[in-house]
């Protein structure tokens, strides 16, 4: 057992995209659990937004999921039905993304609307607060290192990592607001309304970039392949 541990450590030491996908099935997990933990809090306090932040995490559970499976399944094949299999999922995963961040302006419009609930207490912002605050300093780093791996799917779970990361600020910002704020957050409507519609601009564009990037990307590798 302990000869196993220490191959899986240094298999995790040095192969990039095994480090990937092991924090990826962490960060599934985790944000499978805080799907769930939205959705018990807008079936608590009746928060539609609570509701569809719970929906949206879902979701991109769900894409994390498939990227694993797509990536799992392309290791057992041929060199040219793995090129195939990873254009496809890139595909499949990167349209997928845009349309799922473009639905983020349902919540966003909640909030800035101001359609959630008010005091719910310091417990949800305490969670809230830990998990953007990993989120985010896991996601920075894994998406800067991820520039050194040529894996497309890869490189698409660290895209959806900082993009969760970047949900995440959404949620602690609102939950920060009605643990905080005694007018029901009025008096930081004009603050609210400006920073959610620059994280969601930059989601929206992160998602776009990706999609083009991974197109230049799956064309080099048709290009390579047709000339081998």
């Amino acid at each position: 057992m302990s000869q196993n541990l220490r191959d899986l450590y240094r298999r995790w030491r040095r192969d990039y995209g095994f480090r990937t996908l092991g924090s990826a099935a962490l960060s599934l997990a985790a944000t499978a659990l805080f799907a769930l933990y939205n959705g018990y809090l807008g079936l608590a306090a009746r928060s539609v937004w609570n509701g569809t932040i719970c929906v949206y995490y879902l979701l991109l559970t769900g894409l994390r999921g498939y990227l694993l499976l797509a990536e799992r399944r392309r290791r057992t094949l041929s060199p040219a039905q793995s090129r195939r299999a990873q254009r496809r999922a890139f595909a499949v995963s990167a349209a997928a993304l845009v349309g799922l961040n473009l639905a983020l302006v349902v919540p966003i419009s909640l909030m800035v609307l101001l359609r959630r609930p008010v005091g719910i207490g310091l417990i949800p912002a305490i969670a809230t607060a830990a998990y953007a605050t990993w989120k985010i300093t896991a996601a920075m780093i894994n998406f800067h290192r991820c520039g050194r791996s040529p894996d497309l799917l890869v490189r698409q779970l660290r895209t959806i990592s900082l993009i969760d990361a970047l949900v995440s600020v959404l949620t602690l910002q609102n939950t920060l607001i009605m643990v905080n704020s005694g007018d029901g957050g009025r008096s930081m409507l004009t603050l609210t309304a400006i920073s959610s519609a620059a994280i969601f601009l930059g989601i929206i564009a992160l998602s776009i970039v990706n999609l083009f990037q991974g197109r230049k990307a799956t064309n080099k590798i048709s290009k390579r392949s047709e000339s081998i």
